[in-house]
């Protein structure tokens, strides 16, 4: 006997093919779901003009300033006002006294994360905003480039490595980068200073000073991130190293010519005269600079919460020799030499907790929700997390001007320790596609404890809470 045929509903029900795909937002999408005011650069973006470091990358951001002249760009800026009122970060930590983008390449980047307002999460010391540089992940697919560049400047060249390898074995993940680079610089300047009673308006001094350097900096760069994956759901565990060092030497000659109006000043007279200035000099400036850090990271979904802890270790020193002769036209001993050294060491120990989730709304919860909407809006996602930071930091510094020591009323020995304690909330509510809330409370206790010159160990005690709401139109 014949089976009977399949009925067309079976059939089209067997051939009927399902497909799920999945992978991380965009860059765009990222943007486009934030609740704050913020600018997303990745990848693509970065390696587009083939810039040589991330300070240079930073320099064609929207909003975004370096002082200095081009290509020699000073700690970036938003919204038009100074480098201490911007918050620069490393994966989500803040980036030790000293540090430039100019020492990391755009190779070593995963991506930047511009923030044009503070949030309870990334703190309120910076009123014009944060810029956190995400170090470049590892990714399953194995990859091995090597970068060689080289630019020129008045005739000197600068040249420059980066070497960057992925790789996988079973569920870890690994990513190592590296750079090397030598920068030569000549640069001229040249300032006028007048000086004028303000009541007579007679002229009281007239200056004009030339100066030109030459410099160079040798730059070693090292940075790592192994990633273990402990599920399917995305939770990991990761370990970051990185070593930074840099040094350099410069050279600088000036000289300075003066038309004084009133008598040159004599030993102990500060006021109605012209101080006793020099004709011509030289300086020689070497710097050093090193920095190691280890960070960890653990990321796990408890149901509907998705913790986040994060931890990381860093010591840096940096050392400053400086030599400077001023001299009389005719003479060839200086009138006045300065020797400054300075030597800076910082330990630092850091952990935070974080924890977040979806407490409301979601997708398909909007007024025009349908069986396939994304984000149609009153979707809330609440952030909290609670942070402790310790730092301790020691100075040793010497000046002597004609060989007599000038910081007398201070100890050349300085010690100092600072412990801060941070808890925070924020919701982030997207009210409808085109709007979205951002509300947040933070508080934030620093305790310092110094050295002073008297052998005393004055301390002091802070906190300080501060509320942040944000609308953002998109």
């Amino acid at each position: 006997m014949q089976a009977p045929a399949p009925t067309a509903s079976a059939a089209t029900a067997a051939s009927q093919r399902i497909e799920i795909t999945g992978g991380r937002e965009s860059d765009t999408e990222q943007r486009r779901r934030s609740t704050a005011a913020k600018i997303i650069i990745g990848r693509e973006e970065i390696d587009k003009f083939g810039d040589a470091t991330v300070g240079e990358v930073l320099r064609r951001l929207p909003g975004v300033t370096a002082p200095g002249a081009p290509g020699r760009g000073g700690p970036p800026r938003l919204r038009g006002l100074g480098s201490g009122f911007t918050q620069l970060l490393i994966d989500g930590q803040r980036v030790p006294p000293g540090f430039s983008p100019e020492s990391l390449t755009p190779e070593q980047v995963e991506r930047i994360e511009i923030l044009r307002a503070p949030t309870a999460e990334t703190g309120a010391r910076a009123i014009a905003g944060t810029i956190n540089i995400i170090m470049r992940e590892g990714y399953r697919r194995r990859l091995n480039d090597l970068r060689l560049g080289f630019g020129f400047e008045n005739g000197n060249a600068t040249p420059g490595v980066n070497w960057t390898h992925n790789d996988s074995a079973g569920d870890l993940t690994y990513n190592v980068s590296g750079s090397a680079f030598l920068p030569r610089r000549e640069s001229s300047n040249q300032s006028r200073t007048t000086v004028t009673d303000l009541a007579t308006g007679m002229p009281l001094e007239d200056r004009i000073s030339d100066s030109t350097t030459r410099e160079q900096r040798r730059g070693l760069n090292l940075t790592a991130r192994l990633q273990w994956r402990l599920g399917e759901s995305g939770d990991s565990v990761s370990l970051t190293p990185s070593i930074f060092h840099t040094q350099a030497e410069s050279e600088t000659r000036f000289s300075l010519q003066q038309t004084p109006y009133r008598p040159t000043c004599v030993p102990g007279q500060r006021e109605g005269c012209t101080p006793d200035f020099h004709d011509n000099g030289q300086s020689r400036n070497d710097s050093r600079f090193s920095n190691g850090r280890l960070a960890g990271q653990w990321r796990q979904r408890f149901g509907a919460v998705r913790l986040e802890s994060n931890g990381s270790g860093g010591l840096w020193q940096s050392r400053n020799d400086t030599r400077r002769e001023e001299f009389d036209s005719g003479q060839a001993r200086p009138k006045r030499a300065t020797d400054d050294r300075a030597t800076s060491r910082e330990r630092s120990l850091n952990f935070t907790l974080k924890a977040s989730g979806l407490v409301g709304g979601g997708a398909g919860s909007g007024p025009n929700s349908g069986p396939n909407s994304v984000t149609d809006g009153d979707e809330h996602s609440l952030v909290s997390g609670a942070e402790i930071d310790a730092v301790r930091r020691s100075e040793s510094r010497t000046s002597l001007q004609n060989g007599v020591p000038q910081l007398i009323d201070f100890a050349e020995n300085l010690q100092a320790s600072s412990l801060r304690l941070a808890a925070y909330v924020q919701d982030e509510w997207n009210l409808s596609p085109q709007w979205g809330a951002h509300a947040g409370l933070r508080w934030e206790g620093i305790a310092t404890r110094g050295d002073s010159a008297d052998g005393t160990r004055p301390s002091n005690r802070s906190s300080v809470w501060t509320p942040l709401l944000h609308a953002v139109w998109k």
